[in-house]
């Protein structure tokens, strides 16, 4: 039996090659209420059906979602924490499994939830095994498995898993799950977006910056740089990987070649690996390197990357100047504004390149569920004659919808230009107009709390 066929939305599924990744992707993205819509709707299926993979960055309500889905099973539920105590005794995995089979002749059936399952040595070969079984005894068992490493989450479950299992990924947050799950204004959500980004475990911090930037560090940082990307592929230099990530949240939305992020390391890597480690950290849902938009895959990658970081929290916490303000320093907010309008798309699961033909410029093409749209992100006063590129390139690629992302005020300017507009805050609480995006759901828990990030 092959691989289950993808549904149509929001699916993310496209191959493309650059210098630094080889992307593949074929999984939902989605918000933390959609996933537990689709995880409850799957749940619901005659078991045992595929195992349900569920990858996503650190502190994005992972572990508090399979509580939650515990909590809906009742008795039926069986959790597990790979990162537990217990994870590390002797007879811990068949135990487990003892455990679920006893729940499911007792009560019909059983759901395993396995947090983390990534740090169990051998994981996917050992669930290949127990799934199998389950298939072939006939035993009711769900089963939703979690990780934080896309990486090691999506190597193993190809090698060992292939055609039982289904992958989702529980993005970063987008402005409009901020907005209903803290209930604060839209506006003030996409500022905050912007500013300090999404993460739902710092937004009570985020009236006392050095706690704010200490949760950055020690929740998400250091376990994602210092633990899963170590532990989970060949770093050989892991100093150098610390400072490929630092060069690129330094560079939010800016195209820099190889060779320069080389001349800005203190150690010196080849080029290759520096391409590597940027691929690693865009498998970790940290950064982005996005390619070219080109016809031939040789000027793709022949092309320097646009360097993303897929939360603006990162931005801030490692600038030494801190929080940008548009008013003090509207250069650097712009390019935030930028930075976070890209990794919206991003983690909305749309393909997202950009384009450049000296000495025109498209700040974003992107592909996807959306549909095809060229899209300048301005802040500030701009003249029609910045369009330029932007006119130039839907002139060349009519299949795309050409979109400004500006301030309010500046609207004005790309309706003379004949170019449609939305404001900056309008597309990342929503995308483009009439793109339906994740963050169109509402979020939270029943009790009407946001998730506890995981």
């Amino acid at each position: 039996m092959g691989p289950p066929r993808p549904r149509p939305l929001p699916l993310a599924f496209w191959a493309y090659s650059n210098n630094y990744s080889t992307v593949i992707s074929e999984d939902f993205r989605l918000d933390y209420q959609q996933c537990r819509q689709v995880l409850s709707r799957r749940l619901a299926e005659p078991a045992p059906g595929r195992i349900q993979l569920l990858a996503g960055p650190r502190q994005v309500g992972k572990t508090t979602l399979l509580l939650e889905l515990a909590g809906q099973a009742g008795r039926q539920a069986v959790y597990a924490a790979a990162d537990s105590p217990e994870a590390a005794l002797p007879g811990f995995w068949e135990r487990l499994w003892s455990r679920a089979e006893e729940v499911a002749a007792g009560e019909g059936r059983a759901v395993v939830l396995l947090d983390e399952v990534h740090l169990l040595p051998g994981w996917a070969a050992a669930l290949k095994g127990v799934w199998d079984r389950l298939r072939r005894r006939k035993i009711p068992v769900h089963v939703v498995a979690t990780g934080s490493s896309a990486l090691h989450v999506a190597a193993g479950s190809r090698e060992s898993l292939a055609g039982r299992f289904e992958r989702i990924t529980l993005s970063h947050w987008s402005a409009a799950s901020l907005a209903r799950a803290f209930a604060i204004g839209p506006e003030e959500a996409a500022d905050l977006v912007v500013r300090m980004g999404s993460y739902p475990g710092a937004f009570e911090l985020r009236r006392d910056a050095a706690r704010w930037r200490a949760y950055l560090r020690d929740a998400i940082l250091e376990p994602a740089i210092g633990r899963d990307i170590l532990a989970l592929a060949a770093v050989r230099r892991p100093a150098l990987l610390r400072q490929v990530f630092a060069v690129a949240a330094s560079s939010p939305a800016q195209i820099v070649s190889l060779q320069k992020i080389q001349g800005q390391l203190q150690d010196r890597g080849a080029l290759e690996t520096i391409a590597h480690y940027l691929g690693l950290l865009e498998e970790a849902f940290l950064v982005a390197a996005l390619p070219k938009h080109a016809e031939g895959a040789a000027r793709r990658r022949a092309a320097p990357p646009k360097l993303v970081t897929l939360n603006n929290a990162l931005v801030a916490a490692l600038h030494p100047a801190g929080l940008a303000g548009a008013e003090s320093d509207p250069v650097r907010s712009g390019a935030w504004v930028e930075n976070a309008c890209l990794a919206h798309a991003w983690n909305a699961g749309q393909r997202v390149s950009y384009w450049r033909e000296e000495p025109l410029e498209v700040d974003a093409v992107l592909e996807g569920s959306w549909g095809s749209w060229a899209i300048e992100v301005k802040t500030g006063a701009f003249r029609t004659s910045d369009l330029g590129g932007l006119l130039e390139f839907v002139r060349r690629h009519p299949r795309f919808r050409p979109l400004v992302a500006c301030d309010a005020a500046a609207r004005s300017t790309a309706e003379r230009a004949g170019v449609p507009s939305t404001t900056w805050r309008e597309f990342l609480l929503g995308g483009p107009p009439g793109a339906a995006s994740p963050g169109d759901a509402s979020v939270g828990t029943p009790s009407g709390r946001p998730p506890r990030s995981g």
